[in-house]
């Protein structure tokens, strides 16, 4: 009963968490949605506006990241849509065999100018409306135009000037409990390892896994927030900042899955009854520790000195340990250290072949 109801504040905590990631992106589609109806009934005096909120929605919410070539692919699919059914209309007329063929052509032509799931949803169903609608409400090419592009240019214009997201907030948001989640797991792994506890590093291996979704939307955000300060003028003072945080995703990923690869290896370890020397959870702390000065740096946009001597700490430690008395599943965390570790080098901004020199150069040494 106690882990249900452990298991059940954490759901309550990520949802939380996720909600507030999220409603500045409700926010931005309410908003985008009323001001592009305006533009399109008020401004341009189009009786049916309906397309345009629906586009500028769809800027909003297809993703996070990326949203400016999503609003080239919503006009893309529209424009293409139009173009394939009012010139198939002109040469097989009406009904349903026709409405059939037009669909399957448009998203075929879709298909082949190599566009994604948006574009070709929008090809597909501009279609059906020209094929469909056409009898009964014609002309209605142009309308749609002009709502898909209102749509898109309403959209784009909430998320870089009126509202956009505050780039490091959104990022932070996600990042900071993830990198603490991996610092602190890698201080539990060498605590378990030192006690020989081989419950508590099963213990640390199973939240390791559990936390594995939040690092991965750490990527996510970094896209969606890189477009903002790149484009958003409001914003664009963020951007070194952010660099730092675009630049060390990928890597920092890698060096999770690795060291969740090491903590497997520590209850193997463990289990066998192999021996550890001091040495060995010396240098997981250490680099539990490199992680954490990573984050302090990532945060104060310094360059990640302290990080990069500390990862290279850990390699030293590691490498004095490999040179003892030691296990087969101990060497085996050895090696994993060291592929965590040129991955949070290259997270810090060093080259991928200085940064293998490094490590090399640190577990030789000592």
């Amino acid at each position: 009963m106690r882990g249900a109801g452990d298991r059940i504040r954490e759901a309550g905590r990520a949802g939380r968490d996720r909600l507030r990631t999220y409603v500045i992106v409700a926010v931005q589609a309410g908003l985008a949605a009323a001001l592009a109806w305006l533009v399109a009934r008020e401004v341009l005096g189009n009786p049916d506006p309906t397309f345009a909120p629906a586009a500028s929605v769809g800027v909003i919410a297809a993703s996070l990241g990326n949203r400016t070539r999503r609003t080239v692919e919503l006009i893309v699919g529209v424009v293409l849509g139009i173009v394939v059914g009012d010139a198939l209309i002109r040469l097989l007329g009406t009904g349903p065999w026709q409405t059939g063929v037009i669909v399957f052509l448009a998203v075929t032509a879709a298909v082949l100018v190599r566009g994604t799931g948006a574009l070709v949803t929008q090809a597909g169903g501009t279609a059906v409306l020209v094929a469909t609608l056409t009898p009964v409400s014609p002309d209605l090419e142009l309308p749609r135009t002009i709502n898909a592009l209102v749509g898109g240019a309403v959209g784009l214009l909430v998320v870089l000037v009126i509202a956009p997201l505050n780039p490091l907030r959104t990022v932070r948001r996600v990042a900071d409990p993830a990198l603490d989640t991996f610092a602190q797991e890698l201080t539990a792994s060498a605590e378990a390892l030192a006690r020989g506890d081989v419950r508590a590093a099963d213990a640390v291996l199973t939240r390791m896994r559990a936390a594995e979704p939040d690092l991965d939307r750490i990527d996510e955000l970094v896209s969606a927030a890189d477009e903002v300060v790149r484009f958003s003028p409001v914003r664009r003072r963020r951007r070194r900042a952010l660099d730092a945080y675009r630049r060390g995703a990928e890597h920092l990923d890698r060096a999770f899955r690795n060291s969740r690869a090491l903590v497997r290896r520590v209850g193997t370890a463990l289990r066998d009854d192999e021996p550890v020397p001091p040495d060995l959870p010396a240098a997981l702390e250490h680099f539990g520790a490199a992680i954490r000065l990573l984050h302090r740096e990532f945060l104060a946009a310094r360059e990640p000195v302290a990080a990069r001597e500390r990862v290279l700490r850990a390699v030293r430690d590691a490498g004095a340990a490999c040179r003892q008395d030691i296990g087969f599943s101990g060497t085996i965390v050895v090696s994993q250290l060291r592929t965590a570790a040129n991955d949070v080098l290259r997270a810090t901004g060093v080259p991928a072949d200085e940064a293998r020199r490094l490590v090399r150069r640190a577990a030789a040494a000592r």
